[in-house]
C-alpha cells in the first residue's frame, strides 16, 4: 500500500495500485486545518451516449504526471492561499465499475477554501495532465470522449485559451 509523505504539505502519486482514499484523507488532516474536502472519482457504468461501460483504462505520459499535479498544486496556492495540504493521485491500468481513479484532497482552516481549492484541482488535473481514458464495454472500446489539448493549470477556467 501507499504510505503518505511525512513532514510535506504534499502527496502526488500515479500508480497501478488501489487509491488509498482513507488515508489520503487522514493525511490532510492538519492541526490548523478546520476543513478537509476529498473529492474521489469512480468508475461508472455509463459514458456519453453509452450505457454498458464495463471498465476504464487509464494511460499516462508518467515522467510528465507528477510535475503537472506539482504545478496544479501551486497554482491552486495561488488561487487559494489558504490551501494547506495538497494530495492528487491517479490510477493507470484497467479499473473496474466502482475503483476510484482519482483522488484529490485539500485540507484549510475553513470550508470555502477547501471546497473551492479542491474544485479547481480536480479541474486542472482533468486539463492538464497527460493522462489519457479509454471506455471499455461489453462488445468493444475506444478511447474517452471530449479529448483536448493539454493546457497550463494557470489556463484552466480562464476562457482565453485560443
Amino acid at each position: 500500500m501507499m504510505e503518505a509523505p511525512r513532514g510535506s504539505d504534499e502527496w502526488f502519486a500515479l500508480t497501478e495500485a488501489p487509491l488509498p482514499v482513507g488515508a489520503v484523507h487522514d493525511w490532510a488532516v492538519a492541526p490548523d486545518c478546520g476543513a478537509v474536502v476529498v473529492f474521489s472519482g469512480t468508475v461508472r457504468d455509463h459514458a456519453e451516449g453509452r450505457s454498458d461501460v464495463v471498465a476504464l483504462e487509464y494511460e499516462a505520459y508518467e515522467e510528465a504526471v507528477v510535475p503537472s499535479f506539482r504545478a496544479i498544486a501551486e497554482e491552486t496556492r495561488r488561487r487559494h492561499p489558504g490551501a494547506r495540504r495538497i494530495a492528487i493521485l491517479h490510477r493507470t491500468g484497467r479499473l473496474s465499475l466502482g475503483e476510484s481513479s482519482v483522488v484529490v484532497a485539500v485540507s484549510s482552516a475553513h470550508r470555502p477554501v477547501a471546497f473551492e481549492a479542491a474544485r479547481f484541482a480536480i479541474d486542472a488535473l482533468k486539463e492538464s495532465a497527460p493522462i489519457w481514458k479509454k471506455e471499455i464495454w461489453r462488445d468493444g472500446e475506444d478511447w474517452g470522449t471530449g479529448a483536448h489539448g493539454i493546457v497550463s493549470p494557470a489556463e484552466v477556467g480562464r476562457g482565453d485559451r485560443s
